[in-house]
């Protein structure tokens, strides 16, 4: 293993995680749960297929992560975190958060991912928790993804909503700007953003500032 050869927990940390793809990696575990090597290439476009493997023993021999043997129908390897890879949800949180200031203007070319929209809805809460069950399906990747509001929680599904009560379409940084505060949903709708179905499913799990119109 490199290593920064100090007696410091930061730089032992980043002995551990600082290598380019590493945390990334962990990022699709957390959202994922278990995942195919073919799950992860999906998720972490531009990585070399040599790379991801060497990647992904190294964190297996670091106690990050660990190898299932899954059964039939799936009959491949499932990667997952350990307790001490789960750990580090925070901190990608905090990477999340400390981010977001860089992305106002996404250059041309970036690529994106509908699951990736998770820590933004991770954030969200229900403002109406005795309000019916309702689901939103966000269209901003070629995968769809659907977000589940019930009972005061806010959650996330990877694939398309059975019967959405809200559609949202359009670009992903009008939907993290919503889901954010940085915008209205307003001032969304006036970029670009399709909104079709019931809006008030949008304003109750919108922070304040962005619900206001």
């Amino acid at each position: 293993m490199r290593t920064y050869g100090e007696y410091c927990s930061i730089a032992k940390a980043l002995d551990v995680v600082g290598d380019r793809w590493t945390l990334l990696i962990v990022r699709e575990l957390l959202i994922r749960g278990g995942s195919r090597y073919t799950d992860l290439r999906d998720g972490l476009p531009g990585i070399a297929t040599n790379l991801l493997s060497d990647r992904l023993r190294e964190l297996e021999s670091a106690g990050l992560i660990r190898r299932e043997e899954a059964p039939p129908p799936i009959a491949t390897a499932l990667f997952h975190l350990t307790e001490t890879g789960a750990e580090l949800a925070p901190v990608l949180d905090a990477f999340y958060r400390w981010g977001l200031r860089y992305m106002a203007e996404p250059p041309s070319g970036d690529a994106f991912r509908g699951h990736w929209f998770a820590f933004s809805i991770w954030s969200l809460q229900d403002r109406d928790p005795d309000g019916p069950p309702a689901s939103v399906e966000l269209r901003a990747a070629s995968t769809p993804v659907s977000v589940d509001v019930a009972g005061g929680k806010v959650s996330m599904r990877l694939g398309p909503a059975l019967a959405p009560d809200l559609v949202l379409s359009g670009e992903p940084r009008l939907i993290l700007g919503m889901f954010n505060g940085f915008i209205t949903a307003a001032e969304a709708v006036d970029l670009g953003l399709d909104i079709s179905g019931d809006v008030d499913v949008l304003l109750r799990i919108l922070p304040e500032v962005a619900a206001a119109t």
